[in-house]
């Protein structure tokens, strides 16, 4: 493991001769999206004709299969497979999950049960995706169906919830609680919510001589080949598994689907190419969405402000086939001080589909009620909402007792007040007006936890002086391409144009892959490292060579600069040096490696979000007018990329305060929504001038790079600072969301 101090010797990363680091670069895969040259999955060219593949969901939540007749589906045009769990091909029985990062084997109709409305019972392979999906629609299926345990908000107590193994408790909450002399304790609900990536989950896979070359939407590549080959039951060296291209992840393709399963297995026992994907209907259900909450938040504060007590305690619905829930109160362990503390999340088990992580879990849905909670607690104090959470900015982090590696939230709100004109925001409700509309402004706090994980890199330089970048990495639209070109072109000191990134590929060095706001840093710093120890073996090359103008120079004096190398005045091209005394080129591998001593602090990403709204008194109708989202987020790589992660952050929440959600049929344990057409998102219209501002910050005890994530940070918070405004402008407390219009009118005060 390195330390601090290795980081910074040398580190051309800190140095930025070129100015790479920070810029805003053009997306590196642009040219050829834009062109239509960037194939997606289900897109990529097989070696034959393939044939089409078509999942049939289950019609029931929980229950049996009692009866399948596929007689009609088989005599239908093109048909070339139908498989039920009576007659689906040998593959994996289910097993546990080794780990999150491993996973297990993720079987097709592995019985006749039924575990959730949606979940694939059977499926088509036809010549066409016509054929495919009239024979499927011939398929007839009876069902013994149980009564739907699907009523989350039914079970769901979040008012007795007492402490348990597992929980964080500090000081004594209750009894602070209970002899504060201001208090609050409400209950938030948040809906299910879906990913609704542009492009759906989807497969294409062949075999050649017993290795199958498989194409899918996936953020994992590394871990969808482990779980891949452990179904299939063979050896995942014997499997190349590829996803290049991405529309969309937000954490829902972090994990394998059936499209995957059912493409290989298909198209090994077929003989011929097969591609599957979901539609849009069926990824409502068939894949992870985010849990609905319930969440209680309990706050006890003297006069003068400060907090006493401090509690956020969850409550979400876990599916009876995954033990996944929203745990809502992991960030407001190190948010604001208070010596007395209680926080706890706690999954109901319900029969809907499994639920999963979406774009900042936790974050997203726990922020919209503790930074409401905070701005009412304000109120009830008579504080700027702003000076509130100063008054309670911990020195600490307030749970586990460690510095911050740094911590810059009271400057985001300072500066963030200051560009937005939060002092002409009223205090009192209802007083601003504009023609018919009632104006606020609120905002709030954000924080994201910040993660470096094991990765692996392997960086390459050719006799044409090319460098090429190769890792298991994956980019789901955020720039991962961009930035590890970015990387490479600063280390090595050569022009962009002069990088080569591949990624996509799982067996190239492994990484995580993309999510959780952990994957700029963990591949970047595998990235730097591998590119460090290639200038290494380059220099000393280099000295070595008689022909070299660096002949016999210090290792430690060479620098990479213009393409080449220099010792002072003394350079040469990487392609005159490679080419003559490596003409098979170098490569050199690294790995992630965060400083000794870097599980000794605390490390986040922290912002602050601002946004006025206009509210119709008359018809409910709320419009954002305006937001701004200041954020403190390490060293940023490429300020383009990361400011549309921000933004587009920002816009989620704006949804999740205003639009979003899915009604759960309890009667049939399915989601209402399930299209694009009835699952509300915001379209330009809804969204008003938007911007979002990075401080400068190096955060050193994070990673080499001295950078942190930022894709989901910006929907942490977003959504109170819209809910606030609303009040803000009308004097209408929502606490269940979307804050719709019929909600709004209802709570307006008389």
């Amino acid at each position: 493991m390195s330390t601090v101090e290795d980081f910074q010797k040398p580190n051309p990363i800190k140095e930025n001769r070129q100015g790479l680091i920070g810029k805003p670069v053009d997306r590196y895969d642009g040219p050829l999206k834009v062109a239509g040259k960037a194939p997606y999955a289900y897109e990529v060219q097989p070696p034959s004709p393939p044939s089409y593949g078509v999942m049939v969901p289950s019609g029931i939540a929980q229950g049996r299969i009692i009866s399948i007749d596929t007689a009609a589906a088989e005599a239908s045009p093109g048909v070339k497979a139908v498989w039920t769990y009576l007659n689906v091909p040998k593959h994996a029985a289910p097993a546990p999950p080794i780990d999150f990062w491993t996973g297990g084997p993720e079987p097709v109709f592995a019985s006749d049960r039924v575990h959730y409305f949606g979940e694939p019972v059977a499926f088509v392979c036809a010549d066409t995706l016509e054929n495919a999906t009239a024979a499927a629609q011939l398929i007839a299926i009876g069902y013994a169906a149980d009564e739907p345990n699907a009523d989350f908000h039914a079970k769901a107590h979040v008012l007795d919830i007492v402490a348990a193994e597992g929980d964080v408790r500090l000081g004594a909450f209750e009894s602070a609680f209970a002899e504060a002399p201001v208090q609050l304790d409400d209950v938030w609900t948040t809906p299910v919510q879906n990913h609704c990536q542009m492009e759906p989950h989807a497969s294409i896979a062949w075999w050649t001589d017993g290795i199958c070359e498989a194409h899918t939407s996936c953020q994992g590549v590394v871990r969808s080949r482990g779980i891949l080959a452990m179904t299939l039951e063979m050896e995942k060296e014997d499997i190349l598994l590829r996803s290049r291209y991405i529309g969309g992840g937000f954490g829902g393709k972090m994990f394998t689907y059936a499209d995957l399963i059912l493409a290989a297995l298909a198209s090994r026992e077929l003989g011929c190419p097969v591609k599957v994907a979901f539609t849009r209907q069926h990824m409502m259900h068939g894949t992870i969405h985010r849990p609905a909450t319930e969440q209680r938040v309990r706050l006890g504060a003297t006069p003068d402000g400060k907090l006493t007590a401090l509690s956020l305690v969850g409550v979400s619905h876990a599916s009876e086939m995954s033990p996944f829930f929203e745990r809502t109160s992991g960030f407001a362990k190190s948010l604001y001080a208070s010596p007395n503390r209680f926080f706890a999340d706690r999954g109901v088990s319900s029969g809907l589909p499994p639920g999963g992580p979406l774009r900042a879990p936790g974050e997203a849905s726990g922020t919209l009620s503790l930074e409401v909670a905070m701005d009412e607690m304000a109120e009830k104090l008579g504080l700027d909402p702003i000076e509130f959470r100063v008054i309670n900015e911990p020195e600490v982090d307030p749970t586990s007792g460690k510095p911050f590696s740094i911590r810059q939230l009271v400057r985001c709100m300072r500066e963030g007040a200051q560009m937005f004109g939060w002092d002409k925001r009223q205090a009192t409700p209802g007083l601003v007006r504009d023609g018919r509309w009632l104006v606020g402004m609120g905002m709030a706090g954000a924080i994201r936890g910040n993660m470096l994980l094991p990765a692996k890199c392997s960086i390459a330089v050719d006799p044409d002086g090319i460098v090429t970048v190769r890792q298991g990495m994956t980019d789901i639209g955020t720039g991962t391409y961009t930035v590890l070109a970015q990387i490479a072109a600063e280390t090595m000191g050569v022009a962009m144009a002069d990088v080569r990134v591949i990624i996509g590929e799982a067996e190239a060095p492994p990484t995580p892959g993309s999510g959780g706001q952990f994957g700029a840093a963990t591949a970047g710093s595998a990235a730097l490292a591998a590119g460090m120890n290639l200038r290494r073996a380059i220099a000393a090359l280099a000295i070595a060579d008689p022909n070299s103008p660096l002949h016999e120079g210090a290792i430690d004096d060479v620098q990479f600069r213009d393409g080449g190398v220099a010792i002072g005045n003394r350079t040469e091209s990487l392609k005159a040096l490679i080419s003559r005394a490596a003409p098979q080129g170098l490569d050199a591998l690294g790995e992630s490696a965060q400083a000794t001593d870097g599980g000794n602090w605390s490390q986040h990403t922290f912002g602050a979000h601002f946004a006025e709204v206009g509210v119709d008194p008359i018809t409910g109708e709320t419009r954002l007018r305006r937001m701004l989202g200041v954020f403190a987020c390490g060293r940023i790589l490429n300020a383009k990329t990361a400011r549309s992660q921000l933004t587009g952050g920002m816009i989620w929440g704006v949804s999740s305060a205003l639009h979003e959600g899915n009604e759960v049929d309890v009667r049939f344990g399915s989601f209402l929504g399930q299209d694009l057409a009835s699952y509300l998102v915001p379209v330009q219209a809804d969204i008003g001038e938007l911007d979002a501002i990075m401080l400068d910050e190096v955060d050193d005890i994070a990673n080499p790079l001295g950078i942190k994530g930022v894709g989901e940070l910006g929907m942490a918070g977003s959504g109170a600072a819209v809910a606030n405004a609303v009040y803000n402008a009308c004097g209408a407390r929502v606490r269940s969301y979307p804050i719709t219009p019929e909600k709004l009118i209802a709570a307006l005060p008389q």
